[in-house]
């Protein structure tokens, strides 16, 4: 079993494809032992490039065993430009023609309360049937902003503290304010994290996480079973 919180980093030269075949070895060891592979997809701009890599790589993939949720999502509608739904479902669902019953979609139409209500719902329906307390990914993804946040949990945020919920919504102190976010026990309960950072501006951040100065919210994704890996990017 690998040790709780243990982490590592690794430098990518070509960071989408780099990225997206390190995702797919864990899919493929998941599905090889546990006959499924379950994700948390990240959203912002970052990820896209990596989903169509994953999609270009993959095509023999058993993409069926495959199930996707999502780490926070705007409260849009799913055609929205801001969307990570349409983000994910352009550059990944689309391309590696995954069904639709395969991804576990946050109806960010909705109420923000109702929709967190149902995504919780959704997945604790899920878990309950395998026994497990909380919903286990096997991989989530995760980007970092430059205030030290991943998924939709801010610094200074009431969402920082919650230790029941899975998921909840919250506010972002960028349009579009409403969110709904995973929770970091929901989070800490994965096999494993990778975080997807592809910007030398942030360093300084992952620096103060690795060094154990964890102010940022980002520094608190310590899963309780599993592992931390950085993938960051270098030119």
């Amino acid at each position: 079993m690998i040790a709780p919180s243990a982490s590592d980093t690794r430098i990518l030269s070509d960071f989408a494809s780099d990225a997206a075949r390190l995702i797919l070895e864990q899919a493929r060891a998941a599905i090889a032992e546990r006959g499924t592979f379950r994700i948390a997809l990240a959203g912002g701009e970052t990820p896209a490039g990596i989903y169509a890599k994953m999609a270009e790589f993959a095509a023999d993939l058993p993409w069926q065993r495959v199930q996707f949720t999502f780490g926070d999502e705007r409260c849009v509608a799913p055609s929205d430009a801001q969307s990570n739904f349409r983000m994910a479902k352009q550059s990944l669902f689309h391309r590696a023609g995954i069904a639709e019953g395969n991804v576990f979609r946050v109806r960010g139409e909705l109420p923000p309360e109702e929709a967190a209500l149902e995504y919780e719902g959704k997945l604790a329906a899920f878990a309950s049937r395998l026994n497990e307390a909380r919903y286990v990914h096997d991989l989530v993804l995760l980007g970092l902003g430059p205030d030290g946040h991943t998924a939709s949990l801010f610094p200074g945020s009431p969402a920082l503290d919650e230790v029941e919920r899975n998921v909840i919504p919250t506010i972002g102190p960028k349009p579009p304010p409403q969110r709904i976010t995973m929770t970091f026990p929901l989070i800490n309960a994965a096999r494993r994290v990778f975080f997807l950072v592809n910007d030398p501006a942030k360093q300084p951040v992952i620096d103060d996480i690795l060094a154990g100065r964890n102010g940022h919210p980002a520094g608190k994704i310590r899963p309780d079973h599993g592992q931390v890996t950085w993938l960051i990017g270098r030119k």
